[in-house]
């Protein structure tokens, strides 16, 4: 019965993913359009990449709550150098340069100063949003029209932001599934002090997860600021939230050690772009967005909780049964 249940959670989100497709397909006949799916996974893509980043993260046990706060400051630099006349390629090099950078301030303060991840980040977050408005002047930037071509560009009739979303995926899968890097990481996250007993550069591999996390938080924020064509007071707001319960959804865990980014996380991150697509495509009142989005990140956070406590109980278990066989 647990193994069961266990198996149900597993595939809790591929079966809500489901659901929420013929949901809205009964409801609205345009919903599964190829027009409508393919902007899906446009939408879909700058969130999809920043929780990639935030799933490295998770897999070491911690989390990285500066992430809207890193895509803010990187947009304001931009929207900055932008207005001012710098080339179009010089300006997505700087948002590169400000999301490594917060990537780096958060892997020295966790690993060189002991804070914990949720402190260290949520300090990051709070430093980026106060940092992102004082350099926009809590003023509205609308961008030149050259960095919209980013979002509608196409190649062999595929718009660009799902073929930079696709090598993301990519190289974020190859990583974990195919490196020692990758099954370090896995290691660090199942067992902190046994992955230093081995041997593993502990601290070097926890600060390169808010490396590669603030990385796909720049790649996100050029992502987004391409279909947006502006930056806003609150751009990247609540960003970092939507990209844990992606992550969580597709089967990360909290608890570190455990997860993956495909199919894992890219469906986290596409069904929560589909409910919001549906409820956009019904007209559905827009105070119910931030509703539902808390609605998703409780039920992520659940489900986690008690696959978790289940693994747990059932991994006792076994433990038992083969003392029991051996003595």
């Amino acid at each position: 019965m647990n193994r069961a249940f266990l198996a149900f959670l597993n595939w809790s989100t591929v079966i809500l993913f489901l659901v929420v497709l013929a949901v809205f397909a009964v409801i609205s006949p345009r919903f599964l359009t190829v027009a409508n799916l393919q902007n899906l996974l446009v939408q879909s893509s700058s969130i999809a990449v920043v929780a990639i980043g935030m799933t490295f993260v998770l897999l070491t046990a911690g989390v990285d709550l500066s992430v809207g706060a890193g895509m803010f400051v990187a947009a304001a630099v931009a929207g900055k150098l932008l207005l001012a006349g710098t080339p179009l390629p010089f300006a997505l090099v700087s948002i590169v340069a400000a999301g490594l950078l917060f990537g780096l301030l958060n892997g020295l303060v966790i690993t060189r100063l002991g804070i914990i991840p949720f402190i260290a980040t949520l300090g990051t977050l709070y430093a980026g949003r106060g940092l992102g408005l004082w350099i926009t002047e809590t003023r509205a930037m609308n961008l030149p029209g050259e960095f919209l071509k980013i979002g509608t560009a196409r190649f062999a009739g595929v718009p660009l932001p799902i073929i930079v979303f696709a090598a993301v995926l990519a190289v974020a899968h190859l990583t974990l599934t195919r490196t020692p890097f990758g099954r370090q990481l896995y290691a660090v996250g199942s067992n902190l002090h046994a992955a230093r007993k081995a041997g593993l550069n502990t601290r070097q591999l926890i600060a390169s997860v808010y490396l590669i996390s603030g990385l796909c938080a720049a790649i996100g924020c050029m992502l987004s600021l391409s279909q947006l064509g502006a930056v806003s007071p609150t751009f990247g707001t609540n960003r970092e939230f939507a990209a844990i319960a992606a992550a969580v959804l597709g089967g990360t865990s909290l608890f570190g050690g455990r997860g993956a980014v495909f199919p894992g996380t890219i469906l986290g991150a596409i069904l929560i772009q589909t409910i919001e697509n549906g409820l956009v495509i019904l007209n559905a009142d827009p105070y119910l967005y931030p509703l539902i989005t808390s609605a998703i990140i409780f039920l992520a956070v659940l489900i986690d909780s008690t696959r978790n406590g289940l693994i747990l109980r059932l991994t006792r278990r076994k433990i038992r049964i083969d003392e029991a066989t051996t003595t």
